[in-house]
């Protein structure tokens, strides 16, 4: 689901000192398909898409739904953030909240660009829907992940295994870290 209510969407346009976020166009197919068909990105994910396959199915302007922020930086795009209402048959924990989610092209990687980019999507919802928490996941075997959610104020709420793999879950409120 990605319901979040009453926001308009898109929004305009995101900017911090160095990225944009903003809504998927039509100039992003590609590196969408190269983000979904990366074996590095999705070794947390469950594993990369198939690049022919996202060839045949990625539509001419993909993920272009409310909560899909294409992340932008010097005029491209690299990296994608979520904002979407996790579905009521999630973890209880997570169930009807916000649930923050991004993936980075591994060339943008170790720059700080997640942490700006999240943390100016969190500045945008704490606007859009004022004290709505947020939840994150992630497995934790994945140390900059882990790292990242920490830095941007998300508390542990549990541990769990899904996918064969020890899970985190973290909440923050809007009222930030």
């Amino acid at each position: 689901m990605s319901d979040l209510g009453p926001v308009a969407w898109p929004p305009a346009p995101i900017r911090t000192e160095r990225l944009v976020l903003r809504a998927p166009e039509a100039r992003d197919r590609t590196a969408f398909i190269e983000l979904l068909a990366s074996a590095d990105v999705h070794a947390y994910l469950g594993g990369p898409r198939s690049r022919d396959a996202l060839e045949r199915e990625t539509p001419e302007v993909p993920e272009r739904w409310p909560g899909s922020f294409v992340v932008e930086a010097d005029g491209g795009m690299i990296g994608q953030l979520l904002l979407r209402r996790a579905p009521e048959h999630a973890r209880p924990a997570a169930a009807g909240k916000v649930d923050l989610g991004y993936m980075f092209l591994p060339r943008a990687w170790g720059r700080g660009y997640a942490g700006e980019a999240c943390s100016a999507a969190l500045d945008w919802l704490a606007t859009a829907l004022p004290g709505e928490p947020v939840v994150l996941h992630t497995q934790t075997a994945n140390v900059r992940s882990m790292r990242l959610a920490a830095r941007l104020g998300f508390a542990e709420v549990e541990r769990f295994v899904a996918w064969e793999a020890e899970q985190w879950l973290g909440i923050r409120s809007q009222d930030g870290p």
